[in-house]
Formats: C-alpha cells, sequence, structure tokens
C-alpha cells in the first residue's frame, strides 16, 4: 500500500492502512510500555482497534513471563489482554519444540520458571535450572555427568547463568543429533533513563560459541513466532500490520513474513537508523526499513476516535 518506505504516518493515511488490515500485532517493551509504566495513550489505541472490530495480538521477545503472567500484568497497566492474545518466546520456544522439532525426550535449560512453565504445559520434561556452581578441574568439568535422556539444549533468559551451565551446555551439544535452541537474539535490554543490560542474546551467543552451533532461534525476526499466532487464528500476512520499535526484530519480522510495518519512535530505534538502512541500498539493510513511522502509537488515537 506504501508508495514510499518510512513514510510518517498521519492524518487520512493512517484510516487508509487500518482500512487496509485486519489485524494489528504489537510488540511489548517500547511500544506500549517502557519499564513498568504504559505508553501514554496506549491502552486507548489497543481498545479502540478492538472497538473497530480489529484482532490485536501481543508478540514479545521476552522469555521471562508466561502467557498468564504478561495478560495479568498487561491488565495492572490498564490494557485489555487475554491470555491468548500473547506470544512470547517462552510460550512459542515449547510450542517449536511440540510442533516442529518433535521433541522427544528431555530438554536441557538455561532458562527461568516461566520458560520451566510453558514446557510443562505441553508435557516437555526438562532438567538444568536454578544455580549450577563451579567445582574441581578443568578435567571435572570436561566430564561434568550428564542425562541421557536430554535430547535438546534450550537457551532463554537465565538469572542463574553461569561457566558450568555453559559447560554443561557445550557437552550436550559435543552430540551432533542433539538439538540447539534459542528464545530470541536481542544482545541488549534498554530500561528506562537511557540505561542498558545485556539480554538473552548474550547467554545464547555463548552457548554458540562454545558449541561452535548455531542455535535454531525462535523469536522475532523469525517467522516461527508469526507462524504461531498466523496458524492459531487464521491469519492473512498481508492484512495484518506489525507495530513495533526494534528495527531488526519488529521490523525485519514484518518483512519476512509479508506484513505491513509500523515503527514507533518510543524505544529502541531511530529514525535515523531507518534512515541510514534505506539510503544503503543494501537489500540485507533495505528489509529492515518500515513502512510507516510514527513517534508513538498514541498518534494513531484521532483517526481511531473520528
Amino acid at each position: 500500500m506504501a508508495v514510499s518506505k518510512c513514510t510518517l504516518l498521519t492524518g487520512p493515511l493512517i484510516k487508509q492502512l487500518l482500512d487496509s488490515v485486519d489485524t494489528v500485532l504489537f510488540d511489548c517493551d517500547g511500544v506500549i510500555w517502557r519499564g513498568n509504566q504504559a505508553v501514554p495513550g496506549a491502552a486507548d489505541v489497543i481498545d479502540l482497534l478492538k472497538k473497530n472490530g480489529k484482532r490485536v495480538f501481543f508478540v514479545t521477545n521476552n522469555s521471562s513471563k508466561t502467557r498468564k503472567m504478561y495478560a495479568e500484568k498487561m491488565k495492572t497497566m490498564g490494557f485489555d489482554a487475554k491470555e491468548d492474545e500473547v506470544f512470547g518466546t517462552a510460550y512459542c520456544t515449547a510450542m517449536y519444540l511440540k510442533t516442529v522439532l518433535k521433541l522427544e525426550g528431555k530438554v536441557y535449560l538455561i532458562g527461568n520458571n516461566a520458560m520451566k512453565e510453558e514446557l510443562e504445559n505441553v508435557g516437555i520434561q526438562h532438567t538444568g535450572t536454578g544455580p549450577d556452581l563451579i567445582f574441581g578441574t578443568p578435567s571435572d568439568w570436561a566430564n561434568v555427568p550428564l542425562d541421557p535422556e536430554v535430547k535438546a539444549v534450550v537457551v532463554g533468559f537465565d538469572n542463574d547463568f553461569s561457566y558450568m551451565k555453559l559447560n554443561r551446555a557445550m557437552q550436550y551439544l559435543s552430540n551432533p543429533d542433539c538439538m540447539f535452541v534459542g528464545t530470541n537474539n536481542d544482545t541488549r535490554l534498554p530500561l528506562e533513563g537511557g540505561k542498558v543490560v545485556p539480554a538473552t542474546g548474550c547467554m545464547v551467543k555463548a552457548v554458540e560459541t562454545a558449541a561452535q552451533r548455531p542455535a535454531q532461534v525462535v523469536g522475532k525476526p523469525s517467522p516461527f513466532i508469526f507462524d504461531c499466532v498466523a496458524s492459531r487464528f487464521k491469519l492473512d500476512g498481508a492484512r495484518c500490520l506489525m507495530v513495533g520499535d526494534r528495527l531488526d526484530t519488529d521490523i525485519l519480522l514484518g518483512s519476512n513474513c509479508g506484513l505491513k510495518t509500523l515503527l514507533t519512535l518510543t524505544g529502541v530505534s531511530t529514525l535515523a537508523d531507518a534512515e541510514a538502512h534505506q539510503r544503503s541500498g543494501s537489500p540485507q539493510r533495505l528489509v529492515m526499513v518500515p513502512d510507516y513511522y510514527v513517534i508513538s502509537i498514541a498518534d494513531l488515537l484521532p483517526a481511531l476516535q473520528g
């Protein structure tokens, strides 16, 4: 629909875009909230989209919460969100193991309680969560006890990430038949006030480096996370809009899946980032240029209220 990429979405163009889609997929952090504060007007936008007959889903790379936990958080922040509208990487990773890899066996999990719960919900056994403290000598590390039932290593966000977990994952992955899945590749988590901390992608990259093998990554921009939503709710990608704040995850996911894309400038990526990709002429960078951008998703309110 867009004549040119990276167009400011304003005025009549907003209605034209919304009329062309049935479904809107939102990233969460940096789009509808920042830290623990809702983006002003975001809850109203979601309410009005639903009242206007649009289906709304929330697609996040964060693996630290179950779908239920996300829905509860969103309700406390004033959002109308149901559990089955939330697709996080804890849930989608469990579904990937179950439906795509058809795992038969246990998972060695570098992860958290939310990931444990989502694995258990689909009947997948796991081992590995909790602290794993260093002991002995390098010879002991190389011969660390392994569970013979483990058929896959899964890496998500883990508060207890350690050298011994990295080593144990490497030992499992020395078996070429052991599958290797990561929740997402985001390396930095932006916080309020311009601060950042290392994110899950750093843990995935550490295991990839040690194992000398790439992980199969479930989260954005992998098409699987959209397929997870689309297959369940029979979505037509051409009638979907992906709204996000990161060019390399949200917007690239939209491009990979044939969705319309909208960048909001309340999070990580800037307009200058998008324009630099557009000027580059590089096919690898052009796919990260959004169709449209807004300062905040609250900019959609006038068209929805009208």
